[in-house]
């Protein structure tokens, strides 16, 4: 008798798990990407009311975080630079999330297990989570320094579909 795992794969319902990981990945990527894009040049450095991080340094510390990622997960393999908080620019910033989003993507696609514990899924989440909560620092920080995000670069990051697109992932995603 068949189960009802390979019932649902020939039906077409299972997608391939490490292919929707990577897609996944590159998408956060993008919204990365889309948010340094749209943010208003001034916001950069511009101080936080009641002190802590400026958007640069956020920004600065998701890309040297993956690179903490990068240290324990892939040991041996190559990794970028860091980048300075005090320092970097948005060209930069844009240039190493870039390198480092591809340096994470290059083992999610390795075989399951090592080097992710739990597991590559696990790992993927965390990545994920910690993006979107810088992300969504960004966004309220950028309006808390007078520069908030307006039009398309306020609702980019939600447009899932069109950033699947751009990224020339085709899929049946339901919203625009």
């Amino acid at each position: 008798m068949e189960g009802v795992e390979v019932k649902a794969i020939r039906a077409g319902r299972v997608s391939d798990l490490k292919k929707s990981m990577l897609e996944v990945w590159a998408v956060n990527e993008a919204m990365n990407q889309w948010l340094l894009k749209h943010l208003d040049e001034r916001a950069w450095r511009a101080e936080p009311p009641g002190g802590g991080r400026t958007i640069a340094a956020i920004f600065s510390h998701m890309h040297n975080d993956r690179l903490m990622w990068l240290k324990v997960w892939g040991q041996g393999s190559r990794r970028p630079a860091h980048t300075s908080r005090h320092t970097v620019t948005r060209k930069q910033a844009a240039r190493a999330l870039g390198r480092s989003a591809a340096a994470l993507a290059k083992l999610l696609a390795r075989e399951p297990g090592k080097p992710f514990r739990p597991d590559a899924a696990a790992c993927l989440g965390l990545m994920l989570v910690h993006d979107a909560h810088h992300r969504g620092q960004i966004c309220l920080l950028a309006r808390q320094v007078g520069y908030p995000l307006r039009g398309e670069g306020a609702y980019g990051i939600w447009q899932w579909g069109k950033l699947w697109r751009s990224l020339g992932i085709e899929r049946r995603w339901p919203m625009p």
